[in-house]
């Protein structure tokens, strides 16, 4: 159970509902209680000695067992003011041997409380009235010496016990506020993780899906733009829709399946290579584009995973916003290359041709192309041609 000083000394413990000091729990009563009890003890001890104690008078008795009843109760106040209690207990110290338990206590209270430099002065005029207290009330069973040896020996127990235990505590308050800060971190950690994974899914998603819905959206418009178009035509619009629904639903099955598992997106679906260029051109072509491909690498199974991939995705989406911004037009993608020259990709369209409505854009997949080739210690860049079309060029190390 914690106790009020723990909680004093770590600034995230629970307070009063007042605000004040920190609440007392059962375990700082029953320290207290105990505490009371001691001084209680200690000072019915003191009293007994004073009958053997030669020339004190019945009303100096008296008068020093009234002192020590009441520095016994004000042991109660130790929490509160402990330095106002100790500094109380040291004129009290020199005229009553009743008050010897509640001195002690308050030592020791002091030490647990109170910083260091409370401790030395406090502590220090303690000590130095040890000397005159023997001198002014000799002890009849103990020599001058032995009497400040063994008072000498008490104080500096006492202080140097209440410094032990403060030590502890605010070890033990260390140790927590670390605890804590650790899980914080761990918990910032783990929410960085979800947000970086959560964006390269969603990366990963646009650049997919954005392909395939790009397919539903050019032959959905053409169905609309020519209702009167021959039956052929539709039902190869139809089927290259049907085939574009299908794909799309598989690649979002297979992310959210890397999502579920807890992999990286480099994991559970085959990712793409340079070398599947020629698929993504076929594809395009089968949708309906005029797309020409022209490629200067020798082997594109060398190239690495990462610079193909990123190559792969740059043209998929250039590929994509040319269907979108410019349907009907003619497309050229060049790829070129080759190891510590570099790797360049670049997709070039000619102006649309005005018969089919363009699909709308946030541009936000240029601005994923860019993040990606950075990332990949390369370069993107992107603008309108002279004749009126668009182009998108990106530069990738090939180490």
């Amino acid at each position: 159970m914690p106790s009020a000083l723990l909680d004093a000394l770590d600034p995230a413990a629970p307070r009063s509902r007042s605000g004040g000091r920190p609440r007392r729990t059962v375990r700082d009563w029953l320290v207290d209680f105990t505490c009371f009890l001691l001084a209680v003890v200690i000072g019915l001890l003191g009293a007994d000695a004073l009958e053997h104690e030669p020339g004190l008078s019945p009303a100096m008795a008296a008068a020093d067992q009234l002192i020590g009843a009441l520095s016994c109760a004000a042991v109660w106040l130790r929490r509160r003011h402990p330095v106002g209690l100790a500094v109380a207990m040291v004129p009290v110290s020199l005229v009553s041997s009743s008050a010897g338990g509640a001195v002690i206590i308050s030592l020791f209270t002091l030490a647990v409380h109170r910083p260091f430099r409370y401790v030395a002065w406090v502590g220090g005029a303690s000590i130095a009235l040890v000397p005159v207290y023997f001198w002014l009330r000799p002890d009849p069973e103990l020599s001058y010496l032995g009497g400040i040896a063994f008072g000498l020996l008490l104080s500096t127990a006492v202080l140097g016990w209440g410094m032990l235990a403060r030590s502890k505590r605010q070890l033990l308050v260390s140790l927590r506020d670390r605890a804590r800060r650790a899980e914080n971190e761990a918990r910032l950690r783990a929410e960085q993780a979800q947000r970086l994974a959560r964006e390269a899914i969603a990366r990963e998603m646009h650049d997919v899906l954005a392909h395939r819905l790009t397919l539903l959206s050019v032959h959905a418009g053409a169905l609309e733009f020519r209702p009167d178009a021959p039956r052929e035509e539709v039902a190869r619009a139809a089927g290259v829709i049907r085939e574009s629904a299908h794909e799309a639903l598989q690649d979002l099955r297979e992310i959210i399946g890397v999502l579920r598992a807890g992999d990286s997106d480099d994991a559970g679906r085959p990712q793409p290579t340079l070398a599947a260029l020629d698929g993504l051109v076929a594809e395009s072509r089968e949708a309906g584009m005029k797309v020409t491909l022209a490629g200067c690498v020798d082997d594109p199974a060398d190239a690495p995973a990462s610079v193909g991939r990123t190559a792969y995705r740059v043209a998929q989406e250039a590929l994509t916003n040319a269907r979108k911004h410019a349907p009907g037009a003619e497309v050229s993608l060049t790829v070129g290359g080759a190891p510590r020259d570099g790797l360049t990709v670049t997709v070039r369209n000619a102006p649309p041709d005005g018969d089919a409505p363009p699909v709308p854009g946030s541009g936000q997949g240029l601005i994923g192309l860019a993040e990606r080739a950075t990332l990949a210690g390369g370069t993107l860049e992107h603008g309108p041609t002279a004749d009126g079309g668009y182009e998108v060029r990106a530069w990738l190390p090939w180490r």
